[in-house]
């Protein structure tokens, strides 16, 4: 697996998530009167409508839609700081709130013309929600994950990489029994996995926007949990609904279907959660 790393560079090369959930915004001049234009607003909002809310191509809502929404503030010295929620599946996020809330801060500069550099820390938290260790019977682990990351944005191609500094959501030696849909061999702490993010869009004009993802994870001392992503997408605005953008993406992944799978509790057939998909979503940035 370790020879993929190589595989997705190229790929992401070669191909059309370029959307990432901060972007900066470039300076400009008014031709007329030779004047700076008003700089960029500090907070930011952002609302989404998706058919399949997708983590690292895994589905977090048992294939069904999510409402997502999220706050980002941005100084003029690079430090910005920002919140994100989503609802996420019960069946997927035992005993909890059905939510995902998202913490994250870091710092964004330019390191030469054109290439930006992001380095910050992520917290995702899942309200009240912890793992059963048998049917029903919580066993008081959480699934809340602290990453660590630097990110490179270069002309359209943007890099990612995410290191777990916790457990990879829950995972240990004690949790390694029902932490997943099938039991794995205890084999230590995940702390130290690793996610790594590639990307590339291309402006094909009159604001539809084609971007290609493939990204990579690493679960550390957990190998059979390590799986490959991608994501091919398309967006446009409608100037005239307002402001919103439509997107559509085919996702996929070659998750190992005996973990990446999550039943109800009314004893319907497992998902499989990291199977191949189409996703739909509706956005509008504030």
């Amino acid at each position: 697996m370790k020879t993929r790393l190589l595989t997705l560079f190229l790929m992401s090369s070669c191909l059309l998530h370029a959307a990432a959930r901060a972007q900066e915004a470039e300076a400009a001049s008014n031709a007329n009167a030779n004047a700076a234009a008003p700089a960029p607003a500090p907070l930011t909002a952002n609302i989404a409508l998706v058919s399949d809310y997708r983590f690292r191509g895994i589905s977090q809502t048992w294939k069904r839609p999510a409402v997502q929404g999220g706050f980002d503030y941005a100084h003029a010295s690079g430090l910005y700081l920002g919140t994100w929620a989503s609802n996420v599946s019960g069946n997927s996020y035992n005993n909890g709130a059905g939510l995902e809330l998202d913490l994250y801060g870091g710092f964004k500069t330019a390191v030469a013309e054109g290439v930006t550099l992001d380095i910050g820390a992520l917290a995702y938290v899942y309200p009240s929600a912890r793992m059963n260790s048998a049917p029903g019977v919580p066993s008081g682990y959480r699934y809340d994950n602290v990453d660590v990351y630097a990110a490179i944005t270069a002309g359209n191609f943007s890099g990612k990489l995410s290191v777990a500094a916790t457990d990879y959501f829950g995972l240990d030696a004690q949790s390694a029994g029902y932490a997943y849909f099938n039991a794995l061999t205890p084999a230590g702490s995940s702390r130290g996995s690793a996610y790594l993010d590639l990307n590339y869009g291309v402006d094909l004009g009159q604001g539809l926007m084609a971007t290609a993802h493939v990204g990579h994870l690493w679960v550390r001392h957990y190998g059979d949990l390590s799986y490959l992503d991608w994501k091919l997408a398309l967006s446009q605005p409608l100037e005239r609904l307002g402001g919103l953008t439509l997107s559509a993406a085919v996702v996929g992944t070659d998750a190992d279907k005996r973990f990446y799978q999550a039943g109800n509790a009314a004893g319907q057939q497992a998902k499989r959660l990291g199977s191949t998909g189409l996703l739909v979503s509706l956005s509008k940035s504030f």
